[in-house]
């Protein structure tokens, strides 16, 4: 007879949480850390008391819902999708806050389960406090939110429901192909039902990653696209940092002569110094990766989704016989921009295709190994130029850049997600290694800095941790600071105060508007508009009043003093800068914002015009 175990549904939810395993290359490590969570009725009577009384799962608190799953994605991520967080919330708001920061662990493809809260299975006692009653149907509620940003959605409508439900989301969240955020909804009443589960649900489970190889026929036909091409260029995106193909990747480089353009998520993929590195491309890339992609006749796509940042809202690649082979563990990234698929693990893959290559004795020609070492000179000396001090003595945004990537070691992270800083970063940041750079690009929420940058700490045993945000991303979600102190994870953060959304200030003006809506400004009571002073935020204040500490820095040498004193502060601080708008130029690329067709302001009239002109050259594929 099967021996079986009498617990809640909360309890054996935490019992088979405890037992998940992952294994790669020979190494296995517990998948789970913990689980973030705030309780209310949804969940505290039944979750909570499990976690209560488990004693060995740890529970951390958070500020915010979206907070936690920001940090809980950004933890998976530092830890290359090899670890993970279980966000757990009440029913109704405690839900609905996770449904940003879900949308972006799926976009980014990174893993976390959540386990939210719901009303009442046998609805009897309905409506509760924060339910949703819809008309369309009784078993609908405010977690069906979660649906279209989950890779898997369910709810538990009977305990032994779990039996099945909860290994497949392990399946979906250990595959590197599926993963993102999971949901598993758990009514209330269903939490705290008891019931006979099997002692085999709760034995330890070891999930392995293989190393997919593609198809050999497949290969062949990559080989022979490779040998045909003049101007061949590789788009290394996250998935080579999450493969741990850095080395591989390097060694592909170095036999082929087959320059990089790093991606966001993607960046580290090669020290930021090797011969081969064109560093950043796409929209916000450097003139060197640009330049190359505009010619390239073939552009090997490894780890990427090809975003409209990548392409440059597909105008990045002009030659009228580009091809693609894409290089993906999910076929739907491998196949885009009708690409030879090659589905498979990038690290696997490009050693496969570096041993075929090398007995075809494959390199690039001499004149492009020349053309690509020119570039990056000239890259590196522009770097170099807005890393300096400006000649009117103004303290700008690239050279703070500069200052902080001289500063920081190759243990320390970097973490940002939106505004100016993203598109600066990714052009100018010297990356010596995939855990350096921590950018959340897919979904660029603001918001997530300060919170990924405590997922990122949670990841890292040595090492400080920089989060870079604007005034307008900390004053959306910047409590996670208390957090960071309870927890004694200490961040540092680079706060650039420039009274606003400064990027999409800066955007609008691009596209002919005058920067409407974007500024910190009071209302004019004359006008009704927002055109008035600056509001007076004291963001040092705002910081030490909850608990951390933080300084003003207004020249490059305060700056510099400022830094060594949070290097050295057992505690998060905050460094608040006043800089300038940031100056750095876009280099050979753009990227598509459609502008009115019609409007009385001939500054959008030209805009037009010039975006008319552009359009004309995105690719179909």
């Amino acid at each position: 007879m099967m021996k079986t175990i009498r617990l809640t549904t909360a309890q054996a939810v935490i019992r088979f949480l405890k037992a998940q395993w992952i294994e790669l290359d020979g190494d296995s490590n517990l998948f789970f850390a913990g689980m973030w969570g705030i309780f209310g009725h949804g969940n505290v009577a039944g979750i909570g008391q499990a976690l209560e009384q488990d004693g060995e799962f740890t529970h951390y608190l958070p500020r915010n819902e979206q907070a936690m799953v920001h940090a809980a994605a950004a933890f998976a991520k530092q830890n290359r999708r090899l670890r993970a967080f279980v966000c757990t919330t009440s029913i109704g708001p405690g839900a609905t806050n996770m449904v940003t920061a879900a949308a972006g662990a799926t976009i980014n493809r990174v893993p976390v389960l959540l386990l939210p809260g719901d009303t009442f299975s046998r609805r009897n006692v309905g409506p509760v406090l924060q339910q949703l009653e819809h008309p369309l149907g009784q078993d609908i509620s405010v977690n069906d939110c979660l649906k279209p940003v989950s890779r898997y959605w369910d709810r538990i409508n009977r305990p032994e429901q779990i039996l099945t439900s909860f290994p497949e989301a392990m399946r979906i969240l250990t595959d590197p192909s599926e993963t993102g955020a999971v949901t598993i909804s758990l009514p209330q009443d269903v939490q705290a039902e008891a019931y006979d589960f099997p002692e085999t649900f709760f034995e330890k489970r070891v999930h392995f990653i293989p190393r997919m190889i593609p198809d050999h026929t497949l290969l062949l036909r990559a080989i022979e696209l490779i040998k045909k091409s003049a101007k061949p260029l590789i788009i290394a995106g996250g998935g080579v940092i999450y493969s741990g193909a850095e080395e591989s990747l390097a060694a592909f480089c170095e036999s082929t002569g087959i320059p990089v353009g790093e991606t966001q998520a993607g960046k580290g993929s090669l020290n930021w110094n090797h011969d081969k590195n064109l560093q950043g491309i796409g929209a916000t890339g450097t003139s060197a990766a640009n330049q190359i992609a505009k010619e390239a006749d073939l552009v090997i796509a490894i780890g990427t989704r090809l975003s409209d940042f990548t392409t440059a809202s597909k105008t990045q690649f002009q030659n009228p016989d580009v091809k693609f082979i894409g290089i993906n563990v999910s076929p739907f990234d491998a196949g885009k921009h009708s690409a030879l698929m090659l589905v498979g693990d990038a690290r696997a893959t490009l050693e496969k295709l570096n041993q075929m290559l090398s007995e075809e004795s494959f390199s690039v020609a001499t004149d492009y190994e020349e053309t690509i070492q020119k570039l990056i000179n000239e890259w590196h000396k522009e770097c170099d130029r807005i890393f300096s001090p400006s000649s009117d003595g103004k303290f700008l945004q690239g050279e703070m850049i500069g200052i902080l990537n001289e500063f920081m070691t190759e243990k320390d992270s970097i973490v940002c997600a939106a505004g100016s800083l993203p598109g600066d970063l990714h052009k100018l940041w010297r990356a010596e290694n995939g855990d350096q750079y921590h950018m959340e690009y897919g979904y660029s929420c603001m918001g997530y800095e300060i919170a990924g940058g405590l997922g990122v700490r949670f990841a890292k045993e040595e090492g400080d941790v920089f989060v870079m945000v604007g005034d307008g991303s900390y004053l959306m979600m910047h409590t996670e600071i208390v957090t960071s102190l309870q927890e004694n994870k200490k961040l540092i953060i680079i706060l650039v105060d420039n009274h606003g959304y400064g990027s999409i200030d800066g955007l609008s003006k691009s596209l002919g508007s005058l920067g409407f809506g974007n500024k910190l400004q009071q209302r004019d009571p004359e006008t009704g508009k927002l055109t008035g002073d600056f509001l007076k935020i004291d963001f040092v204040e705002n910081v030490i009043s909850l608990g951390a500490e933080a300084v003003r820095a207004k020249t490059r040498e305060e700056f510099g003093s400022a830094l060594k004193k949070a290097r050295e502060n057992e505690k998060t601080m905050a460094i608040v800068l006043e800089l300038e708008p940031s100056d750095v130029p876009g280099y050979e690329s753009w990227w598509d914002v459609p502008i009115a067709e019609i409007s009385e302001m001939p500054t959008v009239q030209q805009a037009r015009k010039e975006y008319e002109e552009k359009v004309k050259k995105e690719r179909y594929f």
